[in-house]
C-alpha cells in the first residue's frame, strides 16, 4: 500500500486541540491508510521566533507533498507583526481556490428551511487581501486607498471548480461579483464563469449579483444544491452565512486547492473554517467536527488521484460523522452535551464498523 505523505500545520489554542482530535482519526489502524506525517510549527510563538520562516519550509513541504492539514492559528492584530499564515501559506503553494461546503447534519435543525448542501468556492489569493493600502491628505480631508489585484487564471479556476462542484452536488451554479457595477475588475470573474458554463453544457447556471446572492440565500433560492462562485472578500462573508445555516461554522471543512493552467490540482491543504476559539481552550467541548471532516476531504483529494484506501478511509469519516450526529452525540454548539474527545471516540467507532 502506498504511503500518503501529510504535512500537518500545527497551530495555537482549541485549534491544536482539535487538530489532534482528527490525527486520531487519520491513525492507520482507525483510517487503514498508512500515512507519514511531516509536522510543522505554526503556533504565534514560533513563527514570532522564526521571523515566519516556518511558514515558508511549510509551504515547500507541502508543494512536495501535495497535501496539507492545517490547525486554526493566531493572527496577530500588530501591522508589524508576522501576520497572518493562511495568506503566506496560499501564496507560496499557488492556492487559487477555497472551498468550504455546508450541508444538512442528523439531528440539527437549519435555518431558513436550507436542506441541501451549498458549496461557496472562493478565490484563494488577491482581491481584497494583501492590497497596498495607503492614506493622504486632501483639502483638509484625509482620503483612504486600496489597490486591488485578481488575475484571470484565478478566476477561472474559481469558475471552472465551481461547476465541477455543481455537477458533483447535482445542483446548478448560482451567484457571482457585481459585474454590473465593475465590469473590468469584477467582470473578469463573470466572464469565466460564462465561459465555464459552455465547457459544462450539462451544468445549471444561474448567474447572479452578490446582493441578490445574499438575498436569494434566505429567501428560497437553495431549493436545490448550489455551487456559489466568488471573489475573495465575498466568498470570506458568504462563508459565515452559509454554513451556520446549518447549526455552526464548525460543522464544515475547508479546502484550499492549487490547480494548474490544465484544470488539474495539484495541492489540497484542509483545514476547519473557524479559529482558535480561545475562550473553549482546555475545556473538551469544542466541536471537532469542521478537522475531522478536513481529514475527510484531504483523503478524498488522494482517492481522486487513485489511492482508493483513502477514497474508502474518506467515505467511512464523512458516515461516521453524520451517524454520530443522527445518533444524538453533539456537542453543545448543536445542541448536545458530548465533549470534544467524546464525539471523537464516537466517530471512530463508527469508521471501524464501516470499514
Amino acid at each position: 500500500m502506498r504511503t500518503l505523505t501529510i504535512v500537518v500545520l500545527e497551530g495555537d489554542e482549541t485549534g491544536q486541540e482539535l487538530l489532534e482530535q482528527a490525527l486520531r482519526v487519520l491513525e492507520p489502524s482507525v483510517s487503514g491508510v498508512e500515512v507519514d506525517l511531516e509536522r510543522f510549527d505554526l503556533s504565534l510563538e514560533n513563527r514570532r521566533r522564526t521571523e515566519n520562516g516556518v511558514c515558508h519550509d511549510a509551504a515547500a513541504a507541502i508543494v512536495a507533498a501535495g497535501l496539507g492539514l492545517k490547525a486554526a492559528a493566531i493572527t496577530p492584530e500588530g501591522a508589524d507583526d508576522v501576520g497572518s499564515p493562511n495568506r503566506i501559506i496560499r501564496e507560496e503553494v499557488d492556492g487559487k481556490v477555497i472551498v468550504r461546503t455546508g450541508r444538512r447534519i442528523p439531528g440539527v435543525t437549519p435555518i431558513a428551511g436550507v436542506h441541501h448542501p451549498i458549496s461557496v468556492c472562493r478565490m484563494a489569493v488577491g482581491d481584497a487581501y494583501g492590497a497596498a493600502q495607503w492614506r493622504e491628505s486632501s483639502n483638509g480631508d484625509e482620503i483612504a486607498f486600496r489597490t486591488e489585484r485578481i488575475s484571470r487564471s484565478v478566476c477561472r479556476a474559481v469558475a471552472e471548480f465551481a461547476f465541477r462542484t455543481a455537477k458533483a452536488l447535482r445542483g446548478r451554479v448560482y451567484g457571482g461579483p457585481k459585474w454590473t457595477v465593475s465590469p473590468v475588475y469584477e467582470g473578469m470573474l463573470k466572464e469565466e464563469m460564462d465561459a465555464a458554463a459552455n465547457r459544462h453544457p450539462d451544468v445549471r447556471y444561474e448567474p447572479v449579483l452578490i446582493d441578490a446572492t445574499y438575498a436569494g440565500l434566505v429567501g428560497g433560492a437553495a431549493d436545490a444544491p448550489l455551487a456559489i462562485p466568488a471573489l475573495n472578500r465575498d466568498g470570506d462573508l458568504l462563508s459565515d452565512l452559509v454554513l451556520p445555516l446549518y447549526g455552526s461554522i464548525a460543522g464544515a471543512e475547508s479546502i484550499l486547492l492549487g490547480i494548474d493552467a490544465a484544470d488539474r490540482t495539484t495541492v489540497a491543504m484542509a483545514e476547519a473554517p473557524h479559529g482558535t476559539a480561545p475562550a473553549l481552550l482546555g475545556k473538551d467541548v469544542a466541536n471537532p467536527i469542521g478537522m475531522i471532516l478536513a481529514v475527510a476531504a484531504l483523503l478524498q483529494q488522494a482517492g481522486e488521484s487513485g489511492h482508493e484506501p483513502a477514497a474508502q478511509a474518506s467515505r467511512a469519516i464523512y458516515a461516521g460523522v453524520f451517524d454520530a450526529t443522527a445518533a444524538g452525540i453533539r456537542t453543545p454548539d448543536l445542541g448536545g452535551h458530548a465533549g470534544t474527545t467524546q464525539f471523537t471516540d464516537a466517530v471512530i467507532d463508527r469508521i471501524g464498523l464501516s470499514r
